[in-house]
């Protein structure tokens, strides 16, 4: 059983500014749930429907966990097609940025993505080859957003997001920044090394004049074909692969 004031407040959590107010964000789908219950987020509470009550064993008994009905869960989630499922989750202080641990990693580095799909997919991509940190600028979506947590498919609970000035950060690091430009070198003549990060710009503008002069190794993905541009989300994907075949 579900009130309406819960019904109000967990739908206010879709809010960008609610989210920030009351340090809590929404989570749906069982497999992604599962995720942050077995890392070090606190999840506050589950809510699910009677279809769901099978699958539920592997969820923690200290979890608070509420019965609802499919037309209550519609009403709560961001979903045009819920999962039967849906957990409100806090979100965690932001991790502090320790230079002297980033050597020897790689990181990626993202200046001003726009598209909660794109910054989910990018999260998911960076969990797969075991970049474990993203660093974004400021304003870059913001990575509780539904949309990113539901394209990040759980791999939100492993990467760590971290937000700041990338400008400050640049100037501050020993590591070598690649950043994705189309007057680059060809990313498949390329050494990565050992450590790094990729910088990658917004959909539209690409990477901003005042973080341009902080690459040290402009790169390109060559274009064989005759498409316009490439999705930041695939390039992603792509510089991941072959920083991870070379290094």
């Amino acid at each position: 059983m579900i009130s309406k004031s819960q019904i109000s407040f967990i739908k206010s959590l879709h809010q960008k500014k609610i989210r920030k107010e009351q340090g809590l964000f929404i989570v749906e789908g069982l497999k992604s749930i599962q995720e942050f219950i077995n890392s070090d987020y606190v999840v506050d509470s589950v809510y699910y429907t009677e279809n769901l009550m099978p699958k539920l064993g592997n969820l923690s008994r200290n979890i608070k966990s509420v019965e609802i009905t499919e037309s209550e869960l519609s009403r709560i989630s961001a979903l045009s097609t819920p999962q039967a499922i849906l957990a409100i989750v806090q979100i965690p202080k932001q991790s502090d940025l320790n230079l002297k641990k980033l050597a020897g990693l790689f990181l990626i580095a993202l200046d001003g993505i726009q598209d909660p799909g794109n910054l989910g997919t990018i999260i998911r991509t960076a969990d797969w080859f075991g970049l474990n940190t993203i660093l974004c600028s400021m304003d870059t979506a913001e990575a509780y957003n539904p949309k990113v947590v539901q394209a990040s498919m759980g791999s939100l609970s492993r990467v760590n997001i971290i937000y700041t000035t990338l400008g400050d950060f640049l100037d501050q690091t020993n590591l070598p920044v690649y950043g994705a430009l189309l007057n680059g070198k060809s990313i498949y003549e390329t050494n990565f090394g050992q450590e790094g990060i990729i910088l990658l710009g917004n959909e539209g503008k690409g990477i901003s004049n005042e973080l341009q002069s902080r690459i040290k190794y402009p790169v390109t993905i060559p274009r064989y074909g005759k498409a316009e541009s490439l999705n930041v989300a695939i390039s992603a994907s792509i510089f991941c692969s072959e920083l991870r075949r070379k290094s």
